[in-house]
């Protein structure tokens, strides 16, 4: 069958502020979570940088993976001999017009970026909305209007001012639903008419510890507290953005991955159905409006005792009910095995033994992603949009800076023909794809530059070092040619 699409399937890229935009002290910006957090590599692990009260500094680990809990008299701090990445990342605030060009010039339908929360109220808890970082984004919209790009904007990725994080503990507090609402109503309120699609949140299955959700302790209680306080100020937002933006459509998004049995011993089975419920808790809770019957078997295996142990309010049932999702938005990079006796939301999983690697690992599936597809909509059975999905690879530019990598064309020549089977053949309903990222920036992982996606390379390393230069690679022309037939040329 044809790889060709519908043809008002959408095509474009992805990027998230910390990791593209830079600029962190311009435009009365203030700091976020992420703006402590050091560079790293696989073999030394990015860490945020605290100052204890006695004036000691500690580096606590700070990967989503594994971050460590953040001591509550800590107070994050810069040091002299740290590089920051989030502080320049690859200076899309200074270069959003050329940027946005190169994008409609591969012929972009959609372009996903996120707001920075603390650009727009910078400690969080300001009365009215900072107009000089609502007249960035203003200017980054009107030059996608210029290309006829559309908007999808997440609202909030991994991060929060980090007043909030340090005054209420981020995401374990109440108090934040409020702030973050209110933040979103602004949004709604400035720029809700040039934008049809949004995300309330980005890989929320995955969200934990002091970067993403601004909470102290990474796992445990709080940890699900934070959830479900960030279910209810999704919902919430939901309900408003529909009120306030006619057409408007919202969607969440997860980080889906999926993971198969070892073998096809029941127990390996059984496992595996419990591993993909840590992921499906949260997209069961939102996308159906309400927690699904496994759910306090899940809090169990994190040492809380079930929902009863979860402070909600009243009303919180009925805010999920009435604030569901329109779309499931996700990502999807890898797949993983994993067997009976391993730990619980191993998200790195064990390799598949069947698969070709990435340079960092990530097992190379393109048919998971045709499987995730199925899956998600056969669960709830609504539309789902692919936010992200890549691959990381170092790239060695050749004396004119012109990178050759057929290796990311064969990796989206396979997994984009997976998608188009999903759509065409199993008739799995899919409103676009956004590739991570269009043009090279800071890994979340590692914060590495060198961990390069884009179809665009970005003359700068590790350490912030470089002109900036943006050269297109190998594949821009590739992907082009993919956009330009909506996917008919796959079939060549």
């Amino acid at each position: 069958m044809t790889k060709e699409l519908p043809k008002d399937f959408l095509w474009g890229g992805a990027t998230a502020d910390f990791q593209y935009e830079g600029g962190y002290a311009e435009g009365g910006r203030d700091p976020s979570t992420h703006d402590y957090e050091t560079n790293g590599s696989p073999e030394h692990p990015r860490h945020h940088t605290m100052k204890m009260p006695n004036g000691d500094t500690i580096n606590l680990k700070s990967s989503f993976l594994d971050a460590e809990d953040v001591p509550e008299e800590a107070k994050p701090v810069w040091l002299k001999d740290q590089y920051y990445p989030s502080h320049q990342a690859v200076d899309f605030y200074h270069h959003y017009k050329e940027d946005i060009k190169l994008m409609a010039g591969m012929g972009f339908s959609v372009y996903r970026f996120s707001i920075a929360w603390s650009r727009i109220f910078p400690n969080g808890e300001e009365d009215e909305p900072n107009k000089e970082g609502l007249k960035f984004y203003d200017n980054v919209i009107s030059e996608l209007e210029k290309y006829h790009i559309q908007p999808l904007i997440t609202i909030c990725h991994d991060e929060m001012p980090v007043h909030l994080a340090l005054k209420y503990d981020g995401w374990s507090s109440r108090k934040v639903i409020e702030l973050y609402v209110k933040y979103a109503k602004s949004l709604f309120e400035h720029f809700g008419s040039k934008c049809k699609y949004w995300l309330t949140f980005n890989e929320i299955n995955a969200v934990r510890g002091f970067g993403p959700s601004g909470v102290h302790k990474a796992t445990g209680l709080r940890r699900y507290q934070a959830a479900h306080n960030m279910f209810v100020a999704s919902a919430e937002t939901v309900k408003l953005g529909h009120k306030l933006i006619p057409g408007s459509q919202f969607g969440t998004m997860y980080a889906l991955s999926t993971c198969y049995p070892a073998t096809c011993k029941p127990e390996d089975v059984f496992h595996n159905q419990q591993e993909l419920r840590e992921n499906w808790y949260f997209v069961d809770t939102m996308g159906r409006g309400y927690y699904p019957r496994y759910a306090d078997e899940i809090l169990q295996h994190h040492g809380i005792k079930g929902l009863s142990e979860i402070k909600m309010d009243p009303a919180d049932q009925q805010i999920l009910k009435d604030g569901q999702l329109d779309f499931i938005a996700f990502s999807y990079y890898r797949s993983n095995i994993s067997k009976a006796g391993d730990k619980w939301f191993n998200v790195g999983g064990s390799a598949n033994p069947y698969l070709e690697k990435t340079p960092w690992g990530w097992g190379l599936d393109p048919l998971g992603l045709r499987y995730t597809m199925n899956m998600i909509y056969d669960r709830i059975q609504k539309p789902i949009f692919i936010v992200e999905n890549g691959m990381g690879a170092i790239d060695k530019p050749d004396e004119n800076g012109f990178v050759e990598d057929d290796y990311r064309i064969d990796y989206l020549q396979k997994h984009l023909s997976a998608m188009a089977d999903a759509i065409n053949i199993d008739k799995v309903p899919c409103i676009g794809y956004t590739m991570w990222a269009p043009i090279d920036l800071v890994s979340l992982s590692t914060g590495e530059m060198k961990k390069r996606y884009g179809f665009i390379y970005i003359d700068m390393d590790d350490l912030g070092h470089g002109s900036l230069k943006r050269i297109p690679k190998k594949s821009y022309a590739w992907m082009k040619h993919i956009i330009e037939t909506n996917g008919k040329a796959l079939d060549d």
